[in-house]
């Protein structure tokens, strides 16, 4: 049986703990940490809390037109099979060690240190602010996600993006399996110490982006007021739609690209001849003996 609880306000804590199959309308949950801990089966709806771990070790959440205040930190731990649609989430810390969280609609007004160490997330029509959103997570889907903040998804597993925007610096730093489409990649030092990396029809501006990758695939993008890209980058394939500014020292592969600003291919450091490129207009080669002679002089 369903228990209804309607226009109430709720204080103390764990004032609801081990409850199951609740629906919750236009509740305030108050002074008191851990209100719905241990629960499951819930339904919530326009509502709000105010006060810290609202849902940890619960199950079968669904959330909608719902506030997580600024206290109401670290409030989603521990939790498996949520959803939260239509709803504003101000406090940092939300997520950590969840599985199966489906989020649509929602907005993160302060994402630092959230959606950690998750899996099986798939969020659409978001927009994230904050700081090491997606540390360590794995198996997530995003379309139509807009992130700001830096270090996103450090160190995560199996991310597949499309029509996203990231203004992010060291954004998909060691991950495996990230594959983008349709998106914006705005920030510095992109996808260092990563492998598997796609990219397709994508936008990129980052200074010194892409190095350290194995295995890097890229497909009709644009790599604007970028320089020093591809450096060790092992198993490259890229076919570029616009000029780039500077590629330096890949290790392996091929690069299809109108133009090159300039291009840096130090023997002292890689073979030359294990990377294909296929260019029509070179501004300039730098070699090791002209980086040598750069350094005595």
């Amino acid at each position: 049986m369903t228990t209804k609880f309607n226009n109430k306000y709720f204080t103390g804590e764990r004032i609801l703990f081990g409850a199951n199959s609740l629906e919750l309308k236009d509740c305030v949950f108050g002074m008191g940490e851990s209100p719905l801990k241990e629960c499951r089966d819930l339904q919530l709806t326009d509502s709000v809390f105010t006060y810290k771990y609202p849902l940890w070790y619960s199950e079968n959440v669904r959330v909608e037109r719902t506030t997580f205040e600024t206290m109401a930190r670290s409030g989603i731990w521990y939790t498996n099979k949520i959803t939260v649609a239509n709803s504003a989430l101000q406090a940092p810390k939300l997520f950590r060690r969840c599985q199966g969280v489906t989020l649509d609609h929602v907005h993160f007004g302060d994402a630092e240190e959230t959606m950690w160490t998750c899996k099986d997330i798939r969020i659409a029509d978001s927009q994230i602010n904050g700081n090491y959103f997606g540390k360590d997570s794995e198996n997530i889907y995003l379309d139509h996600v807009s992130i700001i903040g830096n270090y996103a998804f450090d160190g995560a597993k199996n991310i597949e993006a499309h029509h996203c925007t990231f203004v992010t610096k060291d954004n998909f730093w060691n991950c495996e399996n990230v594959t983008v489409y349709d998106s914006v990649l705005d920030g510095e030092y992109l996808a260092w110490n990563s492998k598997n990396v796609t990219l397709v029809n994508c936008t990129i501006r980052s200074d010194q982006g892409l190095n350290y990758i194995d295995h890097l695939t890229m497909r009709n993008c644009k790599l604007i007021d970028s320089d020093l890209v591809f450096e060790y980058v092992s198993g490259l394939d890229a076919e570029l739609a616009a000029p780039v500014v500077s590629i330096k020292n890949p290790v392996s592969g091929r690069v299809k690209v109108p133009e090159i600003g300039q291009l840096i291919m130090d023997e002292d450091k890689i073979i030359p001849e294990r990377t294909v490129i296929e260019c029509e207009k070179i501004g300039e080669r730098i070699a090791a003996s002209d980086l040598n002679q750069a350094a005595v002089r």
